[in-house]
């Protein structure tokens, strides 16, 4: 699928450059995930032109704070559905490693296929729910009398992202146990983000992230937390219950 001209011309407005074969990889993963939904329910957009602004944009709005990490920097997509925003990202950034983290099998598979389709050596797609990855420490050792873990996903990203998931407060039960101490939560969010933000200042507190600020975006904002230390243990708590029960705010 070919970029309509406005994609370009927002990209060159980004400061995004694209190395060779990029946006021919961005279209063939694009033509996947709308031929897959003819079958699955990934998307709503039928329309190409929008396709490549409320998917592929909006993804790449996050490819300048990603790029403030080094190389290797260990990034996960938290409810990664059909690949948004972490396959683009992927796409473009192969000097990070990308985690897709989705729950629905289907949805994974699909994501392994594109990854194979793509040949994105620095993707790995994992299948399950953040509540419960979210408490993964991996293997626990000891080492001259320090105790430590290897493997594992709980606080040992550097970066974490999400897209359409779900209000802040819930977002952030899901999203920042698995960032490391001292990296971002950087999520995707619309024109509410502000009333979500105030809504989850509760969250935040208990969850030990701060707001750093708010970035408009040309389909968006994203709104950039910093962990600033460990998150409790007790959280994310059982699997539904952020979005059932989110922390701080009153049931109606």
């Amino acid at each position: 699928m070919t970029p309509p001209p406005e994609f370009v011309s927002a990209t060159q407005a980004l400061g995004i450059e694209f190395e060779a074969g990029d946006v021919e990889k961005l279209g063939l993963y694009l033509a996947l995930l709308m031929k897959a939904n003819e079958s699955q329910n990934l998307t709503a957009i039928r329309d190409a032109a929008e396709a490549w602004r409320r998917h592929i944009l909006d993804s790449l709005t996050l490819l300048p704070a990603i790029a403030e990490f080094p190389d290797g920097a260990k990034v996960i997509d938290v409810g990664s559905g059909g690949g948004l925003p972490g396959m683009p990202l992927a796409i473009v950034m192969p000097h990070i490693r990308f985690t897709l983290l989705e729950a629905t099998a289907k949805k994974c598979d699909f994501l392994t296929q594109v990854a194979s389709r793509l040949a994105l050596k620095n993707v790995t797609v994992l299948c399950g729910r953040s509540e419960r990855v979210a408490h993964d420490r991996g293997v626990r050792g000891d080492s001259f009398g320090t105790v430590t873990h290897s493997g594992g996903h709980r606080e040992t990203y550097d970066v974490v992202v999400s897209r359409a998931v779900g209000r802040l407060a819930t977002l952030v039960e899901l999203t920042a146990p698995l960032c490391r101490i001292g990296g971002s939560v950087l999520l995707i969010k619309g024109e509410k983000a502000e009333e979500e933000l105030k809504e989850a200042e509760r969250a935040m507190h208990l969850l030990k992230v701060v707001h750093v600020e708010t970035l408009p975006t040309p389909t968006g904002r994203i709104v950039i937390l910093e962990k600033r230390s460990a998150t409790p243990r007790d959280y994310p708590r059982a699997d539904g219950e952020p979005a059932r029960s989110p922390l701080g705010i009153k049931a109606s």
